[in-house]
């Protein structure tokens, strides 16, 4: 019997699958099942048929169960798979704690669906610039190939922590973090 996805069947599925902690998407396979009028938005608001999802709780259970494949974005149980649009990244990291000092220094971000990552060689952090503008875009990898957009008023914490060090034979400005060197822009742009 063939079953049309519908949220509620996606998100009782999330929830049996969840019980016993994050659910491992990375191991279920499913057949595609189509495309589902789901968007996450820049600002890392999620909509239904273009109404925003109020209940931060179902947005939680949404997000353990996201996966991307390649440039696509899916909702993933172990019976459906199903597609969503992401306009930018999935998550937002709206905030971020420091600890220790020095190569020794650690910065864990927390993101809008509370998710926490400590940015290192597993959790790079990256910017990428408007070809036209210039303007800085900054991501932190969460998990398994999904990015949260680091919120502006993070982003200009880390600026405030920043600090010039050699990255490919040129002195870049960045953040360190986990015994990683995360350039933001070259130090010669700055001037």
């Amino acid at each position: 019997m063939i079953v049309k996805p519908t949220v509620e069947n996606i998100a009782d599925a999330a929830r049996k699958a969840g019980k016993k902690g994050p659910p491992p998407v990375h191991l279920w396979n499913p057949d595609f099942c189509g495309d589902l009028d789901m968007r996450i938005a820049r600002d890392g608001t999620w909509f239904y048929l273009g109404t925003p999802i109020g209940r931060a709780g179902l947005v939680k259970l949404f997000a353990s169960i996201l996966r991307k494949d390649g440039d696509d974005y899916f909702l993933v149980t172990p019976v459906e798979k199903v597609g969503i649009t992401v306009d930018d990244a999935p998550f937002v990291a709206i905030d971020f704690e420091v600890s220790g000092e020095g190569d020794d220094q650690l910065i864990t971000f927390f993101t809008n669906v509370e998710d926490a990552a400590e940015a290192g060689p597993d959790h790079p952090i990256r910017v990428t610039r408007d070809p036209e503008t210039g303007e800085p875009s900054p991501y932190i990898n969460i998990r398994a190939n999904l990015d949260a957009l680091i919120d502006r008023k993070s982003f200009y914490r880390l600026v405030d922590i920043g600090q010039h060090e050699q990255h490919n034979g040129e002195s870049w400005f960045g953040v360190r973090s986990g015994g990683a060197f995360f350039p933001i822009i070259p130090s010669s742009e700055l001037t």
